[in-house]
């Protein structure tokens, strides 16, 4: 039996602090919830030209229990209508897996007497293949996108609960996102799994690292990529897509314990039929959890901790505050900052370590996670869940009985690898993996999980780049031998979409290597594989919005110091305030939103928010 600590009091300081400055949003938005949950349910609400045309395509079994009336006029019981979102396509190999999802529901349900239906697909696309193009430049938008896409395909507004299938990067959130506008519906999420393992993740980076100094071709390259890369499933890093996952886990929106089961295992299929009957046992049970309820501020904290406790992807400190807003919650990087400071570091996953998602699965995973930050007091636990046994449940690990396939789940049990997972009693860290940086720079983070303590505080003449190609080609003419701070602007939301500069990482990595002490700074992203060099990444307001990066010379002294939060450059105070704004280059202001269907987010970059408000484009 555990042995509850009461709340962390750090815990309940910040959670306070997000329920009163969200309190006229959040009233506003249960208000709508509650008048959306109050109408009669399915079609009921809906005129007969309407719902003829909702379940037209449907078999006659099924739209006898959509509609209470059979071909004959018969009145039948009516069973829930579950609506699916699919993120499904076969380009991505995390969602591939999706493809037979929907009929497995759709049996599922009827065989409850229920039914289901497609309600409709959102776009999914892979930062892996886009890194370092014109297409990365519609990736942090895409979020905004599929939330509108959820949207469109819940609007039918026919239905009486959701499933949510889609796992990778912007999807997840994205998803919640609109999920969160229909946040009356009991919704679920069903995830895929990652692949199994290939080459190991540090291999892989050796082979890249290799290849950025020209000591291996394209041949070599691709081969250790490919490795890497083998199969259906998640990426294995402990990157965006999977940190997605285990948020959902310390959110209650999962089956319990679901995240981390690979494709192609015997117990994934009954976990996402289980899923099946874990939103209809909403439904059935007049339990009233539906979406908007479930996720409060409680149930956010607990994400922030999740994440932080995990060294997790730093693109979630844009994406989650859309998330928050979206349920009409407002946090900021202080309340990330805040839980930092006392929330432990339990796992080294890569970037953090070299274990991938399967090594930190078999040696305790989400559920050795959630277990020990509930029984030290750093997660909310009354909160509500989609099951009926709350969070406490997400503390345990899915199997099927070998005979049957009748699912149980068994207690995470100690470690299984300490170099993998620890207790609170023994953490990696005693803080967070990562960051706020403040200074005359503006607001930042860091990733300080994966970087080498010796390298918290780097301080270097600047090198000012207006793109990632202009500092590789830099690079190349081997211009940054030396210690450096590697400046790139022009990388925000309004300026160019706030593309990811995971290509920037290789090089930076070869000159830490050579000894040097560089570091990154940027109001652009960098992957949810954020690794070993320093990045004061997200810098706000950006450079494009009139943003401090603007005012940056070649030759300025900046000290980034992830030991006491600051990012300075070190320019006598008088001049640095007399020192214009640079204007964006002509020829990135004409190229920027031009081809590769940029144009079509012109809108999008015009009206963005700021990284620390979440990039939002719809508020």
């Amino acid at each position: 039996m555990s042995n509850l600590s009461p709340l962390h009091p750090v815990v309940e300081a910040v959670t306070r602090r997000i329920r009163e400055r969200s309190a006229p949003a959040r009233s506003a938005y249960l208000a709508r919830l509650d008048a959306a949950a109050a109408r009669p349910p399915g079609a009921q609400r809906m005129g007969c030209a309407n719902v003829a045309h909702a379940f037209a395509a449907m078999p006659d079994g099924d739209k006898a229990r959509a509609t209470s009336i059979d071909k004959f006029q018969v009145v039948v019981e009516r069973g829930a209508n579950i609506g699916i979102v699919t993120a499904y396509n076969d380009m991505l190999s995390a969602h591939a897996p999706l493809q037979t999802y929907p009929d497995l529901i759709k049996t599922e349900a009827r065989r409850l007497g229920a039914t289901a239906q497609v309600a409709g697909g959102v776009p999914a696309m892979c930062d892996g293949v886009t890194q370092g193009t014109a297409g990365m430049e519609l990736s942090l938008f895409s979020r905004d996108t599929i939330a509108m896409g959820t949207a469109i395909a819940l609007s039918h507004d026919v239905f009486d609960a959701a499933l949510m299938l889609g796992v990778c990067d912007k999807i997840v959130p994205g998803l919640l996102i609109g999920a969160l506008h229909f946040g009356h519906l009991p919704t679920v999420f069903v995830p895929a799994g990652p692949m199994t393992s290939g080459l190991s993740n540090s291999e892989k980076s050796k082979v890249r690292e290799q290849a950025a100094q020209g000591l291996v071709g394209r041949a070599e390259l691709l081969a250790a990529e490919s490795a890497a890369y083998h199969a259906p499933g998640t990426c294995t890093f402990y990157g965006t897509a999977n940190s997605n996952q285990m948020l959902l886990e310390a959110m209650g929106l999962h089956v319990p314990g679901t995240a981390f089961i690979n494709p192609g295992a015997e117990v994934r299929d009954e976990l996402t039929r289980e899923a099946v009957r874990t939103v209809l046992d909403i439904t059935k049970a007049k339990r009233f959890a539906p979406i908007g309820r479930v996720v409060d501020e409680r149930s956010i904290v607990n994400a922030m901790v999740a994440l932080l406790a995990t060294g997790g992807s730093t693109n979630h400190l844009i994406h989650w505050v859309a998330v928050a807003r979206a349920a009409g919650i407002t946090i900021d990087w202080d309340d990330f900052s805040a839980l930092s400071d006392v929330v432990p570091l339990l796992t080294h996953v890569y970037p953090n370590g070299t274990a991938d998602v399967n090594q930190f699965q078999a040696a305790g995973g989400p559920g050795f996670v959630i277990r020990e930050l509930l029984d030290a007091g750093f997660l909310h636990p009354d909160v509500l869940t989609v099951r009926a046994g709350g969070l406490r449940e997400y503390t345990a690990i899915p199997d099927a009985h070998p005979e049957n396939g009748v699912l149980h789940w068994h207690d995470a049990g100690a470690s299984q690898d300490l170099s993998v997972v620890r207790p609170v009693s023994a953490p990696f860290s005693v803080h967070g993996g990562l960051k706020l940086l403040q200074g005359n720079l503006g607001r930042s983070v860091i990733k300080v999980s994966a970087v080498p303590d010796d390298r918290h505080v780097i301080e270097a003449p600047c090198r000012v780049f207006d793109s990632q190609e202009a500092l590789h080609h830099a690079f190349n003419a081997n211009e940054l031998n030396q210690d450096v701070i590697c400046v790139v602007r022009w990388q925000g939301p309004q300026a160019n979409g706030m593309p990811e500069l995971h290509k920037l990482t290789p090089p930076l990595a070869v000159l830490q290597g050579k000894g040097y002490r560089v570091a990154l700074v940027t109001d652009g992203r960098m992957s949810g594989a954020s690794g070993k060099v320093p990045a004061a990444i997200h810098v706000s307001p950006e450079a494009a919005a009139g943003g401090p990066l603007a005012k940056v010379r070649s030759g300025d002294r900046i000290r980034l110091d992830a030991d006491a939060g600051t990012l300075q450059v070190l320019v006598d105070a008088a001049e640095w305030d007399a020192r214009l704004l640079s204007p964006m280059p002509d020829a990135l202001r004409v190229s920027n939103g031009l081809g590769m269907g940029r144009e079509l987010f012109a809108n999008m970059r015009r009206n963005a928010l700021t990284a620390e408000e979440g990039a939002c484009t719809w508020l």
